[in-house]
């Protein structure tokens, strides 16, 4: 009787010695066991000379007078990933605050600050409107007094009034003049965007594709447009507060006075 390992090495089976192909193996390859290879040079995130002029200066105050050139490329690749992690979790920061859920199927809208604001500002423009009839009917009321004896408040509603129809009359005037330049200009024309100084490097892909399929006319063009995510003060505050390290820091409190 074999035993179950005899049974299960399939390699045995074959008749393949494993540990002579190891040692072939080895034996092919061992110029490169225990070797590193780097695709690319290992070039420092800042400046070498200035850091390491900074880097010198705070070390003579803590009574060290030599900092060989790999604390400087260290802290140059520390400064670089830092700043990465920084930039990263500002920008997913920016895009929660960008994204809409008034698509979302789920969410259901329950005020309009908006919409609230306009009908304040409508309410405000109906009121001003009201209150110039008001002064207007006033004005012209006076106007058309030919009371003899008239008092100064009199007299000085009356060439307020007098003004008013000076000024409506200029509006009047000014307004007709902009008709009669807008019509003997006549009706404007459009700007051409297909023109070759606006196309773009991924167009071309997309209109190759559209002209085989029979839709490669100058209308039917479409631009792509980068996305552009735009960081604020408000989205690095945030971020601030939320890491521990910069939740109690000078500069926190110095970008909120801001």
């Amino acid at each position: 009787y074999r035993d179950d390992d005899d049974i299960n090495d399939v390699a045995s089976m074959a008749g393949v010695n494993l540990n002579e192909e190891s040692a072939q193996i080895m034996a092919t390859n061992s110029d490169l066991v225990g070797t590193q290879i780097q695709s690319c040079k290992d070039e420092p995130f800042l400046a070498a000379i200035p850091l390491h002029k900074r880097i010198l200066e705070m070390a003579k105050k803590l009574g060290i007078t030599d900092v060989p050139a790999e604390v400087v490329t260290f802290i140059s690749h520390a400064t670089q990933n830092r700043l990465r992690t920084v930039i990263e979790k500002v920008t997913v920061i920016t895009q929660h605050r960008m994204e809409s859920y008034k698509d979302d199927e789920w969410y259901e809208q329950a005020t309009d600050v908006r919409s609230q604001l306009k009908f304040f500002e409508q309410l405000e423009r109906l009121e001003k409107q009201r209150k110039d009839e008001q002064e207007r009917e006033i004005l012209l009321k006076a106007a058309k007094s030919r009371s003899r004896q008239e008092d100064p408040e009199q007299a000085r509603l009356k060439q307020k009034a007098k003004e008013m129809q000076q000024q409506e009359l200029a509006q009047m005037r000014q307004r007709d003049a902009n008709l009669t330049a807008l019509a003997a200009i006549g009706p404007r024309k459009k700007r051409k965007l297909d023109s070759p100084g606006l196309l773009t490097t991924g167009e071309g892909l997309g209109m190759s594709g559209a002209s085989q399929a029979g839709l490669g006319t100058p209308s039917s063009r479409q631009y792509a447009r980068q996305k552009i995510t735009r960081v604020n003060l408000r989205d690095f505050i945030f971020y601030m507060e939320q890491e521990r390290e910069t939740s109690h820091s000078l500069l926190l409190y110095r970008a909120l006075l801001k």
